[in-house]
């Protein structure tokens, strides 16, 4: 299958090389030319202009930082894109420009999807992510086969945009249990228990989180090595603030949290970096 990726950040470069390697003939793009030729291999191919990029695909992948840019590309691109096609919009935006977007396509006669993904540049890369889409049936049927070589699970979520509206309450989530285990080992350091001792009993049983499993070994490693980077946490955090309209302590806090490793330096780094602020 024909497929355009805009967007060669670390998402869009793993995700074309995912998509290469199983069959599908890609082409990139990004409004950083740069990321657009690192991006290209074999299969791959760096496209300098997004309209000419996106006039043979069957699906189109959004893959930019926020709603604004998505909306800046999907404008110039959606008249180009063939009648049949399908755009997957994967960036991560919030529910307001979820909406957004989807009138835009409406407005295009495009069928788009509403498809953040729960997953970050490792699990795209070996094809294990979970895509939550949202979307008429019949335009994730056209994409399956790009979201199954891509995936291990496609969750539909419902017709319009509630996958953006889960994926913001799915990154929540995922981002305070990152602050709690974060937490949890500086207090385990301050009361003398060693680290291994805690993470083999909350390794177990009903205790036992894989995520935040993963996380503490990376804190204890010091490893910081980006996955999710803290900016688009933090981000992520920002656009539910803004969605509930109030600010729950605990989502407060966290965004606090965030806020301050990006001030300390850290905002390139793996959401686990929350460890090195406190």
């Amino acid at each position: 299958m024909k497929v355009t990726i805009l967007g060669a950040g670390r998402m869009g470069s793993a995700m074309a090389e995912r998509l290469a390697e199983t069959g599908h003939q890609v082409t990139v793009w990004d409004r950083d030319a740069d990321h657009a030729r690192q991006a290209a291999h074999d299969g791959v191919v760096a496209a300098s202009d997004e309209v000419a990029a996106v006039s043979d695909a069957a699906v189109v992948i959004t893959m930019v930082t926020n709603g604004e840019a998505v909306r800046d590309v999907a404008e110039r691109v959606l008249p180009a894109m063939r009648q049949e096609a399908v755009w997957v919009q994967a960036s991560t935006v919030g529910a307001d420009w979820a909406d957004r977007l989807r009138a835009l396509g409406n407005t295009h006669q495009r069928a788009m999807i509403d498809a953040p993904v729960s997953g970050s540049t490792g699990p795209a890369r070996s094809g294990t992510l979970s895509w939550l889409v949202s979307g008429p049936a019949s335009a994730i049927e056209v994409a399956r086969p790009v979201l199954d070589s891509l995936g291990e699970r496609v969750i539909v979520a419902g017709e319009a945009q509630q996958a953006s509206r889960l994926k913001l309450v799915v990154n929540t989530w995922m981002t305070a249990a990152t602050v709690a285990i974060a937490d949890t080992l500086a207090a385990a350091d301050r009361l003398g228990v060693p680290r291994a001792t805690l993470i083999e009993v909350i390794g177990h049983g009903p205790l036992a989180m894989p995520y935040a499993l993963q996380k503490a070994q990376a804190m204890t490693d010091g490893d910081y090595t980006p996955g999710f980077p803290v900016e688009l946490a933090l981000k992520d955090i920002r656009l539910t603030e803004q969605a509930e309209g109030i600010q729950p302590p605990l989502v407060h806090a966290v965004e606090e949290r965030l806020a301050r490793a990006v001030g300390a330096g850290h905002g390139q780094d793996d959401v686990a970096a929350v460890a090195a602020v406190s």
